[in-house]
């Protein structure tokens, strides 16, 4: 069965607009262009925009989307066993964040006697503790420990609970894109890492060297290594590697 443009608008509920779009960066060409200049598409077209729905909603880059897709080793069975795992990783993550909204709007209510560190899910306060002291005996000297300090002071509660979501939120991005098979130094992958950097702002001003030991704690600390492998397997070493790109090619042009 053949579908105007109109026709998969209304099927899918992409706009018009988009599909144009799609079509003109190459994304999406219909199946072919009627004798009155009317684009049609097919099911191979519709599958393909099922595909390119996926990757949105797992926040892929459009450009990033038409190279997965335009590969000649693209399998389309293991791409909707990787969307199903990605998206019950995105459900867990949002049902957890719903149960923390509700302990808050309950908190905020005087409806439960919630404990403070309950608004940050699963952190136990016990482990914070035990990395701070660590943290304080490593680093207490230096003036990104100080930052830090001084900056989680600042932000607040509701402050570092939005850069925690964020912070979780990216690591399901990096995640997708390693499930998807872009390799770590990809400009897909480096463009997450860049903004994984900058989110170092939040707490103290990063530098490569800082960046560096960092990227080795990923692996070498197994307690860093766990806490990514429970988001993907094999997540920590990709999070390595791509780092340790972005400090190869930021030296490289910095000289």
């Amino acid at each position: 069965m053949s579908y105007s443009v109109q026709q998969l608008a209304s099927l899918s509920g992409v706009s018009v607009r988009t599909l144009h779009y799609y079509d003109g960066i190459g994304l999406l060409p219909p199946a072919g262009v009627r004798k009155n200049g009317y684009r049609y598409y097919e099911e191979k077209e519709l599958l393909r925009l099922q595909q390119i729905l996926f990757y949105r909603e797992l926040e892929f880059p459009l450009e990033e989307i038409r190279k997965i897709l335009m590969a000649s080793d693209f399998d389309e069975q293991k791409a909707f066993r990787d969307h199903k795992r990605l998206i019950l990783l995105k459900k867990e993550r949002l049902e957890r964040l719903l149960k923390t909204i509700d302990k808050s709007i309950n908190k905020s209510n005087k409806k439960n006697n919630m404990k403070d560190e309950e608004l940050y899910g699963n952190f136990s306060k016990d482990e914070y503790e035990k990395y701070a002291a660590e943290a304080k005996e490593r680093w207490g000297q230096t003036d990104a420990y100080k930052q830090s300090q001084e900056r989680v002071r600042n932000m607040g509660k509701d402050g570092l609970k939005k850069v925690l979501e964020e912070s979780s939120k990216l690591t399901l991005e990096i995640s997708a894109c390693m499930h998807a098979g872009v390799a770590p130094e990809s400009q897909a992958a480096q463009k997450l890492i860049a903004r994984h950097y900058d989110g170092l702002r939040a707490f103290y001003e990063p530098n490569m060297e800082i960046y560096k030991s960092l990227a080795e704690m990923y692996v070498a600390d197994e307690r860093f290594k766990k806490n990514y492998e429970r988001v993907a397997e094999g997540l920590a070493q990709y999070m390595q590697d791509a780092m340790k790109y972005y400090i190869a090619n930021a030296l490289k042009h910095a000289k």
